[in-house]
């Protein structure tokens, strides 16, 4: 998680919400992701996402089925499809995301009885943390 965090500091050091994202597989970090769709001029560029294309790439496998992800804020409901897509075995974040979350605040679609696949999910890890970076870069904001 602590990974994550410094790549959320980076992603607010380019001007974008601080949200970082790492794949563990095997005990290594097999992707990082920095949330970046203003930069890329993508709107799929989250963190979750980068992060999961960069493993998948590494391993040469659209499934990461023993990978967990840390993130520093709740996957949204797109990240959260994807998460079930690739299989991810657990899913850690920091914060709540009480607007957008799609893995407990809003939808609980990672760990849904209706999908085929199910990940473990742990919330809370470095929470404070976590929120302080995005209600810190939300303050500067306004």
């Amino acid at each position: 998680m602590r990974e994550a965090i410094a790549l959320a500091r980076a992603a607010e050091a380019a001007g974008e919400v601080p949200v970082g994202a790492v794949v563990e597989l095997g005990g290594q970090i097999a992707g990082r992701g920095a949330n970046s769709p203003i930069a890329r001029h993508d709107p799929t560029a989250h963190a979750e996402i980068l992060a999961l294309r960069e493993a998948a790439a590494r391993i040469a496998n659209y499934r990461l089925e023993n990978a967990t992800l840390y993130c520093t804020l709740e996957p949204c409901a797109m990240c959260a499809g994807a998460l079930v897509a690739a299989r991810i075995k657990r899913v850690v974040f920091g914060a709540r995301d009480l607007r957008f979350g799609g893995v407990r605040s809003k939808f609980q679609i990672a760990d849904s009885d209706v999908l085929n696949h199910k990940a473990e999910i742990v919330e809370g890890v470095l929470a404070v943390e976590c929120v302080e970076l995005l209600r810190g870069f939300f303050e500067r904001k306004r």
